[in-house]
């Protein structure tokens, strides 16, 4: 992941807050309502690495993609709890196929994922701003091999992590069919869980069909609150990841093999504003096997085949402080943080990272958390998939 997926990510989050102080009408009473879908989404490449630039098998940028998904979503039901509070969110899962023009070397790879979107604004009783976010894994790469694949420079993977973020227009024509259109952002990267991780940026629009299989049956008023009270809640969550590391000899860069071990903790209070947004800080303790390791190389060792002492646990033990701010719609809450370490020592635990995380309240206090760290806004950190669990709180 890279700073192209942070400022995405940031910028939905702070559109999906302008849903906070809406107080539309839902047309949706009576039991939860299903849909199928079908996108349609052509894309933009971004040329972020050398391989998509033109240094591929072909010798010319691969500049276009062309996407199609299939999808099935579901509302909450409006007699629930959270159904109550989120009439309009939608949810479900879906299966995409990509296809990149002019890249024989990365494969037609196919995407596998979760998804949920709500209105941010009602523009008229048909037409509503949407947003909808994507999360899932890509299968089917063509990934690097320095005998078999060694021109593709971007992809380390045969399984890659799929994000996506959209914008868009959705018109309903009748009480079934709806049609959408609006502006898609696509991230791919193995989250440092091999080599290379450059990752696979796209931006395009996005084109979309959507057939209701149960009708709505008429409109009612809903209230922004829902006798939702301003409140704390207190979030652990504990993770662990592995992650690919390189060092640095004589100037030269070096791939290490293997991968190495990350354990984490987070702790820490988040005040709920309202519904959907809140804001906190966060205690965040993080083991990593990897950290520094490069001062501890073994001189007597080739580095295309090194050897290391094992560092004190102190230089691979980070403890730090994060603000947070996440955006909760039914069981789904989007947390992002920035943080710096206070306890660390080496510089591999210096400066400022970056969290994304999705929590999935699998009951109303335990939550499956998955997520990504980046460190100094640029530097490839690890994955945190992991388990949490909510106190003086709910979903």
């Amino acid at each position: 992941m890279n700073k192209v997926a942070y400022i995405l990510l940031s910028l939905v989050m702070t559109a999906m807050t302008v849903k906070a102080g809406d107080e539309t009408c839902t047309d949706s009473v009576g039991g939860s309502r299903y849909g199928l879908g079908l996108d349609m989404r052509p894309a933009y490449v971004v040329p972020s690495n050398g391989y998509v630039e033109g240094d591929n098998a072909v010798g010319k940028p691969i500049d276009k993609s062309l996407s199609a998904y299939m999808k099935f979503s579901f509302t909450l039901d409006p007699k629930s709890r959270l159904g109550k509070m989120y009439p309009d969110a939608y949810q479900g899962i879906g299966i995409g196929f990509t296809g990149f023009a002019d890249a024989r070397d990365i494969g037609t790879p196919f995407s596998v994922y979760a998804f949920q979107g709500a209105p941010i604004a009602r523009l008229n009783n048909r037409l509503s701003l949407d947003y909808e976010w994507n999360f899932g894994a890509s299968f089917g790469w063509k990934k690097y091999h320095e005998d078999k694949n060694p021109s593709n420079g971007a992809v380390g993977s045969s399984t890659n992590a799929y994000i996506n973020l959209a914008l868009m227009l959705k018109y309903r024509l009748n009480r079934n069919w709806y049609l959408s259109g609006g502006l898609d952002f696509t991230h791919y990267s193995n989250g440092n869980t091999d080599y290379p991780n450059s990752g696979i940026n796209l931006i395009g629009l996005r084109m979309g069909l959507v057939y209701m299989l149960n009708s709505s049956r008429g409109n009612s008023v809903y209230s922004p609150s829902n006798g939702f009270e301003p409140h704390f809640v207190y979030d652990v969550a504990l993770y662990c990841a592995a992650r690919k590391c390189g060092f640095t000899h004589e100037d030269t860069r070096y791939l290490i093999p293997g991968r190495f071990g990350v354990l984490g903790l987070n702790a820490g209070p988040v005040y709920r504003f309202n519904k959907y947004f809140g804001l906190g800080a966060s205690l965040d303790l993080q083991y990593d096997e990897g950290a520094n390791i490069g001062e501890y190389y073994e001189p007597n060792s080739r580095p295309e085949d090194p050897r290391f002492y094992r560092p004190p646990f102190a230089k691979q033990f980070g403890a730090g402080l994060s603000v947070r701010a996440e955006v909760t719609m039914g069981f789904f809450t989007i947390n992002s943080g920035l943080g710096h370490n206070v306890v660390y020592k080496g510089s591999d635990l210096d400066g400022f990272y970056q969290m994304f995380v999705l929590k999935t309240f699998v009951t109303p206090k335990l939550f499956l958390n998955v997520g990504y760290k980046l460190l100094r806004f640029k530097d490839p950190g690890n994955l945190m998939l992991g388990v949490g669990y909510r106190f003086n709180g709910s979903w």
